[in-house]
């Protein structure tokens, strides 16, 4: 399988796009260490993905501080044996027009996604350093490139460009130990992050309505991302590093007619 005893790290692993990417990796015999805020959530998913333990572990807390990235990555060391994977997916979401924005606000979307992508990517590679190289695939964001007006998440967009920079910063720094950074940049993805501020029938509303915002007509399933991710972590991507790879139903390519 391709992922055979390799170890993966996975940020924002209870729900969505990072548990439907933990279930993948398992699938493909890896071992996945998964962190999230919420150990109830993190509790709920090793349940489902692996009842026995035998390949997953967790580490609940905030990758915004670095002691907690620290600590998940020891978790990896002591549990697996060291890192080969690591997936920056810990987010958070909630469009609020610019003014609004209080300073805890800011200070969550910057800690959270950036800070985590950050700590987590210091703590994880020299772990890939002694094992002769390793792949670190991010969650950026549409977001990130273009501004949408019935969606304003300046903080958002700021924290998720943050990311892609440091796709590119990485990419060439640690090129030479074989370790390679890139980025996937999804769209409208159903995920749970749209309950923390719709309840369902809005969900289904507003996602509905975004549908042909895509020009492939229709929003995206966290599937569509794991396998992008899938491919950025494995073999098949081994001379790509440094990439933000839309996943995006068309979005990125430019405007369509409604």
């Amino acid at each position: 399988m391709e992922f055979e005893n390799k170890v993966v790290v996975i940020t924002g692993g209870g729900t969505g796009i990072g548990r439907e990417t933990a279930r993948a990796f398992l699938e493909r015999g890896a071992n996945i260490v998964l962190n999230g805020r919420r150990e109830m959530k993190l509790q709920e998913a090793i349940t489902e993905l692996d009842a026995t333990g035998r390949h997953v572990a967790y580490l609940a807390g905030n990758i915004g501080k670095p002691e907690t990235a620290r600590q998940l990555i020891r978790t990896a060391v002591q549990r697996f044996g060291g890192v080969d994977i690591l997936v920056n997916n810990a987010g958070i979401f909630k469009p609020m027009p610019f003014l609004e924005h209080t300073e805890e606000d800011y200070n969550a979307y910057v800690s959270i996604i950036l800070g985590g992508t950050f700590h987590a990517s210091q703590a994880a590679i020299p772990e890939m350093q002694k094992r002769g190289g390793g792949a670190i695939v991010n969650t950026g964001s549409m977001w990130a490139s273009q501004a949408i007006g019935a969606t304003p998440s300046s903080a958002y967009s700021a924290a998720k460009a943050g990311i892609h920079a440091l796709t590119r910063n990485l990419a060439i720094e640690f090129a030479a130990d074989h370790i390679r950074v890139d980025t996937v940049a999804p769209a409208v993805v159903l995920t749970p992050v749209y309950n923390t501020f719709l309840n369902e029938d809005e969900v289904k509303d507003v996602l509905t309505g975004l549908n042909d915002f895509h020009p492939l007509g229709r929003h995206g399933q966290p599937r569509y991302v794991t396998a992008a991710i899938l491919f950025l972590a494995g073999s098949q991507a081994d001379w790509i590093t440094g990439v933000v790879l839309p996943v995006d139903g068309g979005v990125a390519a430019g405007q369509h007619a409604h």
